[in-house]
C-alpha cells in the first residue's frame, strides 16, 4: 500500500491495541470468515497479532494454522490463543494444507522476506511485523514478488497509534503551523527498553539488521507519515559503546547468573508467567534464552540457537 494512502486510511485511527484492527479491517470481509495463518508464535505474534485480533475480529476470521520452528512454543501458542487449528514446524506444509487467505509474519526480522515471498506465492495476502525486512536486496525481492503475484503486503508500525502521535499528525494536516520545510527529530532510548533489546535476538545484527533498522524504522516511519514524505537517501552511523563487551563480567543469561547481586541489568524473568510459558518452558527445543545477558561478547544465547533448519521460523 502506498504510504500516503495508508496515512489517509489510518489518520483517525484509535490508539494502542487498535493497531491490529486498522491494519486487518480492510482485509476482512464480513460475509465469510477469512482464513488466517501465523508464522512465528512468540510474544509479539501471540499478543498483538493473536489474542487482540481474535478479540476484535473473531467473528470475521479464523486461525487455520500456526507455525514455529519450536514445537513446544507453537503448542503453547495454540493453548494461549484458545484455537483449534493444527500446528506446524514446517512452513510449506502449513501453507499447502491450510491455504490461508492472510498470512501473519512475526518471525525474526531477517527471515521475514522468506515467509513473505513464499506466502505471496502460495496466494496469501501478507500482514508482517516491522521492519518488512533487513536490507535492500530482500526488500526488492519482496516488492518484485508482490507485483508478480498481485497479492498485497502490509507492514505494521505501532508507533503511529499512540494518542499524542495521532494528534501531531492531525495538527500537521490542519496547517496550524504552516508548511513544514525542515524537521529535526531526536530519539533517546532509555536503559529499560534499550537493555531488553540486548537480552533478545535483536542484539544480533544478522537477525535484526542492527537497531539502526529494527528500532529506527519506527522513527523514519513517523517522520514519513507526519510529513507525507518519501526519503531519497538514508544513511546511519553507529557504535557499540555500552552492553556487550563493555563490561568486566558476564554470563549466559540472568536466571542462573552468579553476578545478579551486582548487575544493574539483572532481570528476573520468573516474575513474568507469560514469558516463562512461551520461552523458558520451551528452551529445551531450540536453546533460545529470552533473558540473555546484555554483556555477552558472543551474541547468540546458546550454541544451539539459532537452530539450523530449512524452515528457520525463529520468533519474537
Amino acid at each position: 500500500m502506498e504510504r500516503r494512502t495508508f496515512a489517509q486510511l489510518t489518520g483517525t485511527a484509535l490508539a494502542g491495541s487498535l493497531l491490529t484492527n486498522n491494519v486487518l479491517a480492510s482485509a476482512l470481509a464480513p460475509a465469510k470468515k477469512k482464513r488466517v495463518a501465523m508464522v512465528g508464535t512468540g510474544h509479539r505474534g501471540l499478543g498483538m497479532w493473536g489474542v487482540e485480533v481474535l478479540k476484535e475480529h473473531g467473528d470475521r476470521l479464523e486461525f487455520v494454522g500456526l507455525c514455529d520452528i519450536n514445537p513446544g512454543r507453537v503448542a503453547t501458542g495454540k493453548k494461549m490463543l484458545g484455537v483449534k487449528c493444527p500446528t506446524y514446524t514446517n512452513f510449506d506444509k502449513m501453507m499447502r494444507e491450510t491455504k490461508p487467505d492472510i498470512l501473519i509474519v512475526t518471525t525474526v526480522d531477517d527471515t521475514h522476506n522468506e515467509f513473505i515471498v513464499k506466502g505471496l506465492e502460495y496466494g496469501a495476502d501478507i500482514v508482517t511485523e516491522k521492519p518488512m525486512t533487513t536490507d535492500e536486496k530482500k526488500c526488492q525481492q519482496i516488492l518484485d514478488v508482490e507485483q508478480r503475484t498481485g497479492k498485497k503486503v502490509k507492514v505494521t508500525f505501532n508507533y503511529r497509534y499512540s494518542p499524542h502521535r495521532q494528534k501531531i499528525y492531525e495538527l500537521l494536516r490542519s496547517g496550524v503551523i504552516g508548511n513544514v520545510t525542515s524537521a529535526d527529530f531526536h530519539w533517546y532510548l532509555d536503559v529499560h527498553h534499550g537493555a531488553d533489546y540486548f537480552r533478545r535476538w535483536h542484539r544480533l545484527r544478522e537477525h535484526s539488521g542492527s537497531l539502526l533498522v529494527h528500532k529506527a524504522t519506527h522513527h523514519f516511519d513517523l517522520l514519513n507519515w507526519w510529513l507525507e514524505s518519501d526519503p531519497e537517501e538514508v544513511y546511519a552511523n553507529g557504535q557499540l559503546n555500552f552492553y556487550g563487551k563493555n563490561n568486566s563480567f558476564r554470563h549466559t543469561h540472568c536466571r542462573p547468573c552468579p553476578h545478579k547481586d551486582k548487575c544493574a541489568f539483572y532481570w528476573d524473568m520468573t516474575q513474568d508467567k507469560r514469558l516463562m510459558a512461551i520461552y523458558a518452558d520451551n528452551e529445551k527445543y531450540d536453546g533460545y534464552l529470552r533473558d540473555g545477558c546484555v554483556w555477552k561478547k558472543t551474541s547468540t544465547s546458546s550454541t544451539r540457537w539459532p537452530c539450523k533448519s530449512s524452515t528457520p521460523t525463529r520468533c519474537r
